[in-house]
């Protein structure tokens, strides 16, 4: 798969038409809509399914150097009211302040990120790495892995300094719930695909 096959089926979902459109009115910075809305809407594809089956919310990640909860509080108000008409779980989250909550509520360090995308290398799960922007006429896809775990329906544990053996295979084991097809690997012991040195969009403008 490619970026313009990537794209095209990941648009198969009317939600994700429907979040790109509107994204740049809400004039978010660095603003990605990332993982589950994307691979899992490419399983249903594979899996002969809706579109939308399945997908439980629709995550953005966006880059405010403001890290108070009032202003990622008034960025969740503003896109509530802008996809009010939408009949879906879509959840902005601000990437700049993941650092002040993450080790409370997991119990593990994660450091500071410097922009939306090192939040996509966080992922637990080598298919979950995915993201996409729009950019004037253009859409970016960023994607480190590139995407043949998605494509081979593989959920595959991505080694990185927050990763937890028992968050890793909950997730694995909601995913296999609700696709029976998919391959899940072992948290431990699982060669990692080669992470693209440069860490740059597949593709796109960026």
């Amino acid at each position: 798969m490619d970026k313009a096959a990537f794209i095209a089926a990941v648009l198969r979902n009317p939600i994700n038409r429907i979040i790109l459109d509107r994204l740049p009115a809400l004039a978010l910075p660095d603003a990605w809509l990332v993982s589950g809305a994307l691979f899992q809407t490419i399983w249903n594809g594979l899996t002969g399914r809706p579109p939308d089956d399945g997908i439980k919310d629709y995550d953005i990640f966006y880059f405010d150097p403001d890290t108070t909860w009032e202003a990622e509080d008034a960025v969740i108000r503003r896109m509530a009211a802008g996809f009010s008409d939408v009949d879906a779980r879509i959840e902005p989250r601000n990437q700049a302040r993941i650092h002040l909550w993450y080790p409370e509520k997991f119990g593990v360090p994660y450091p500071p990120l410097q922009r939306a995308t090192d939040g996509i290398d966080r992922f637990l799960a080598g298919a979950a790495q995915v993201g996409i922007r729009p950019v004037g006429a253009d859409i970016d896809v960023y994607a480190p892995h590139g995407f043949n775990d998605i494509v081979a329906l593989t959920v595959r544990p991505h080694l990185c300094s927050n990763f937890r053996a028992e968050l890793y295979e909950a997730k694995a084991a909601s995913w296999k719930a609700r696709w029976p097809d998919l391959a899940v690997l072992p948290a431990i012991g699982v060669a990692e695909p080669t992470l693209r040195m440069d860490r740059t969009m597949v593709g796109g403008t960026g």
